[in-house]
């Protein structure tokens, strides 16, 4: 082979646009490229370990000239290849200068005086780290292991002795950042002829170059080398083997050494050896090469004058290296191709129980699945082998990549049973990824422990068509609704806190205790600071404020009557609905009533769900209203002192969840809000990311709570205001079970046996509930400018006519099309026909729109939703809800979207009004507002916020095995 092959094997430098990274390190003092001032010692001299050998090189009469940047000299070529490379680099990404870490041992700088010249000619910058002549182990890996992770650094040169080159030290070292080429995995990859990733040792690559122009070309000549042991060596003699010559490798006291040496074209020493050679062992016209451990004195002159050209020659390849680093590193923050290795399912009649299902089948490892899906190493927090969290960095990166298709799962108006919109989501991205090998990412709410132990059970799919393992993804997760809890109930205990302080203390104790005098000094916190800059008051001094501004500033005067937050549980526990707070003594008489809201009904989870950034969320959790002044004005968490600490207690939960479905495709599951008092959709963020992740022709599914005309128009007119995404695709999820309902069929109850009149077949019903509540959930979706596909979840009990009957009508009612499902019992597969409908649907070109202008007033916001969605002749608002309107006008929160809670079980405000009720005038109870999450919610009729228990809740059928640890009876 060629050396010039050689070289291209080691991959051209492509680089790539959009790519951003910061400045350099901090802790290493960089070296300027030449004609910039240097504030860097000089490096040692120290033995090179091999790495960086000193050399003496005899070419005969042939000269080394001072600077080696004589005419076709390959220095003089690497150097100017290096320099453009490192043009085009800097043209394409300027905030980008790759950069070269020493690390050496000992005080002698000699060495590093040739590398940072010649990264002066590159461009590049050079930072030193200096340990102890006698550093240990620990030592250099601990430096290492502070350089594998910075990506500031390219390449990483160890100039340490031979012994400090252990393999533990090795090891360490990022294959990607060894520029010398002396990790296992890097001669290893030059032993097998695998150059694409790794680096070529320098020092060979400069050894070999001198060997070309000694006498090229080499094909068919012996070159001997002798004594060395390491990496260098095997990289050497692989090297010289693939240009094409012999390689003999021979230790100093071989007996035959005299004679290997009179047979050989190039000898090349590796090492000092324990004799000196004589010339006359050596023919004429052999090229000698000195790798000497140690600067000595040698006996030729003419070595003597050739040997910087190898020390320059090599410091060349190394910079060489680092820019291919650099470039490689560039071209690993661009958009990957998806890798999915799918799981295969092998379905069973009858279907098993959902989590014999999941335990059935072996999720891939997390970090296997983020590397198929495009995800570098770095933007992965695994928590144990199947979930990881996914960090927002991934948005920095991708962020010229183009956005995949946008597909949300709704439903009709359901039954209390659930019409398996879940599972109708993760058949369709198991059928798009596994199947049609489309791209594709489910994103999932979280589901509450609430309904896990009480009635519902689990959110995670179900049959064959389930996220896995489900027991992790029904049970904790990764603690972000724990956190949401703690945040939650930091603010009730501020609250409570707050009012007994100022109830208790007068103003000049309020204000010594709020900004105490540390060491003599006081100053105002940063949260304090901008709570005077809300107030009006442009001071930073303590010791300024006058007596009335100091009580302004301490008195947050809330009145106990207006709070609205309340302390919130994961567990449905009725008991809680409703309590009295501050019975105790110590709380001298500050008694109130409050109570407890399930957890996801936090406004905490509702601005986890619609942030799109931390600081977006920070300042939404700083914007929370929990309750008015005597004043009347609004007290917000910022006002507490409190939101800080609640972005501390968040900034691990808005980290999307990675998780997989039965087949291997991935899933996000972030956030789970209530899909009545808030907007029931996972979170902005988890889409943004998915949409990165799928690519331009890729799928992003996600799924809405209830009904199309609460969980979808709130994704509408909410989430995509927020998110500014818009979708291409609506799925529309109906049974022929909940169509009966809605075509006259009986009620149906959770816990009772389903009526006949569900069981058998029975058309007229099916046609009645088709063309009410079917055809009105289509025609919400056309005010958006959405096309709908409607997927039949097919159940055991329906029969053919029933499945053909209700496609027909609702092609007939504006689908784009209507497909039966079949996933629950065959997985993908079974979805295969929506997915290539949605495909369809989503490649037509779109015309999104909004339901209502964001400048309305909110009660004709509130009154378009009660028209045009739910079909209601007018609204009636109560006396309570104008003077909120009022009230919130004048605070400026008018122009915030609104957020209907009414009853998921009709159309209506009327839980028994099935099909698509009208005539009817939507009642307004009582209007009330979540600033931080940024949406005005109404009330329509009674929101119960913390669930109860039935008489035989779930978890009676919950279980461990003490001896295998495996969960029974989560469904």
């Amino acid at each position: 082979m060629k050396l010039s092959v050689i070289r291209r094997a080691c991959g051209s430098l492509r680089i790539h646009p959009g790519s951003r990274v910061s400045g350099l390190s901090h802790r290493c003092p960089p070296v300027a490229p030449a004609g910039r001032r240097s504030t860097l010692r000089a490096a040692s001299g120290s033995t090179g370990g091999g790495t960086s050998p000193k050399v003496a090189v005899n070419f005969g009469k042939k000269s080394w000239r001072g600077d080696g940047f004589e005419s076709n000299s390959p220095l003089k070529e690497v150097v100017q290849s290096t320099k453009e490379a490192m043009v085009a680099l800097q043209r394409s990404h300027p905030s980008i200068q790759p950069l070269l870490a020493i690390i050496q041992a000992g005080e002698d700088d000699s060495l590093l005086e040739i590398n940072k010249k010649m990264a002066g000619k590159i461009g590049l910058n050079v930072t030193q780290i200096c340990l102890a002549e006698e550093c240990s182990e620990d030592e250099i890996v601990e430096e290492l292991l502070k350089l594998n992770e910075d990506p500031r650094v390219h390449g990483v040169y160890l100039h340490l002795p031979q012994a400090s080159l252990t393999s533990r030290v090795l090891d360490t070292l990022k294959p990607e950042k060894d520029i010398d080429g002396i990790t296992d995995l890097n001669v290893g990859r030059l032993a097998r002829g695998d150059l694409s990733k790794g680096f070529l040792s320098p020092t060979a690559s400069a050894v070999l170059d001198l060997l070309v122009k000694h006498d090229a070309p080499l094909e068919g000549k012996n070159a001997l080398l002798v004594g060395g042991e390491g990496p260098v060596a095997l990289a050497l003699q692989c090297l010289i083997e693939k240009s094409g010559m012999v390689a003999v490798k021979i230790n100093w006291s071989s007996t035959s050494l005299q004679r290997q040496l009179m047979q050989a074209d190039a000898v090349v020493l590796l090492g000092t050896g324990n004799m000196d050679v004589p010339s006359t062992w050596f023919r004429p016209g052999t090229a000698i090469i000195r790798c000497e451990p140690n600067m000595e004195t040698v006996e030729h002159a003419t070595e003597i004058s050739s040997k910087f050209e190898l020390w320059y020659l090599t410091a060349a390849y190394r910079t060489q290296n680092v820019v291919h680093s650099c470039c490689r590193w560039i071209q690993e923050k661009q958009y990957r191709p998806w890798l999915l290795r799918s799981l295969k399912l092998q379905p069973l009649t009858p279907v098993p129980s959902d989590i014999e299902i999941s335990r059935a089948q072996i999720p891939k490892p997390v970090n296997q699945l983020a590397e198929e899906v495009g995800l570098l190493p770095e933007e992965l927090e695994a928590y144990g082998r199947n979930k990881a969290k996914v960090r927002l960095s991934l948005l920095d990166r991708l962020h010229t990549q183009p956005d995949g298709k946008y597909v949300l799962v709704a439903g009709i108006t359901p039954t209390p049973l659930g019409e398996g919109k879940s599972t109708v989501t993760i058949g369709l991205v198991q059928a798009l990824s596994a199947h049609l090998k489309l791209n594709s990412f489910a994103c999932l709410r979280q589901p509450s422990q609430g309904p896990t132990f009480g009635v519902k059970g689990g959110a995670a799919g179900g049959g064959y068509a389930q996220v896995i393992p489900m027991e992790e993804f029904n049970l904790h997760l990764t603690g972000d609704i724990h956190a949401i809890t703690a945040a939650n109930n930091l603010v009730a205990a501020a609250i409570d806190a707050r009012m007994l302080h100022e109830a208790t203390q007068s103003d000049k104790a309020l204000f010594n205790r709020l900004v105490p005098s540390v060491n003599g000094v006081r100053r105002f916190s940063p949260i304090q600071i901008s709570r005077l800059r809300r107030l009006g008051f442009n001071k930073t001094d303590p010791a300024s404020l006058t007596p009335q501004e100091v009580s302004t500033f301490v008195r947050l005067d809330l009145d106990p009557s207006t709070i609205t937050w309340q302390r919130v549980v994961d567990t449905n526990d009725r008991f809680l609905r409703k309590i009295t707070v501050g019975q105790a003594s110590t709380e001298k008489g500050q008694i109130r009533e409050t109570g407890f809201d399930i957890a996801v009904a936090s406004e905490i989870m509702a601005i986890l769900a619609l942030a799109d950034s931390l600081e977006d969320m920070r300042n939404r959790l700083a914007r929370m209203v929990v309750g008015t002044s005597r004043a009347g004005q609004p007290v917000t968490t910022e006002d507490l002192g409190v939101s800080g600490a609640l972005t501390v207690l968040m900034k691990d939960a808005i980290k999307p969840t990675l998780m997989q479905t039965l087949e291997g495709t991935p899933v996000f599951v972030h956030a789970g809000p209530f899909a009545n008092i808030a907007h029931g959709n996972s979170s902005v963020l988890a889409d943004k990311l998915a949409l990165k992740l799928v690519g331009r022709d890729g799928f992003v599914v996600t799924e809405a709570g209830f009904g199309a005309d609460i969980g979808m128009e709130k994704f509408f007119n909410i989430k995509c205001r927020a998110s500014g995404l818009r979708p291409n695709v609506v799925v529309l999820v109906a049974t022929v079970r909940a169509l009966k309902m809605h075509g006259g069929g009986p009620n149906v109850s959770a816990g009772a046996p389903l009526p006949k009149e569900y069981i058998d077949e029975n058309l007229s019903l099916v046609a009645g509930g088709c063309h009410s509540n079917l055809r009105k959930q289509i025609q919400i979706a056309h005010l958006f400018g959405v096309p709908v596909v409607v997927a039949l979840n097919v159940f055991k009990t329906d029969t053919q006519a029933e499945i053909e009957h209700v496609c027909q009508i609702a092609k007939e009612c504006g689908a784009s099309d209507a497909v039966p499902c079949h996933h629950w019992a065959q997985g993908g597969r079974g979805s295969l026909e929506l997915a290539q409908a949605v495909n369809e649907a989503a490649n037509r070109p779109g015309n999104f729109q909004f339901l209502y202008d964001i400048e309305m007033p909110i009660a004709e916001k509130i009154r378009t939703i009660a028209q045009k969605v739910y079909g209601a002749d007018d609204i009636e608002l109560s006396p309570t809800a104008k003077d909120k309107i009022d009230y919130y006008n004048q605070q400026g929160y008018g122009l915030l979207p609104i957020c209907m809670a009414k009853t998921h079980l009709s159309l209506s405000h009327m839980p028994d009004k099935k099909g698509a009720p009208t005539g009817f005038v939507l009642p307004i109870r009582d209007v009330r507002a979540s600033i931080g999450a940024g949406f005005i919610y109404p009330l329509v009729g009674t929101m119960s916020t913390m669930p109860g228990l039935p008489t035989r809740p779930c978890f009676y059928d919950i279980d461990l095995d003490p001896v295998t640890e495996e969960i029974t009876g989560l469904f």
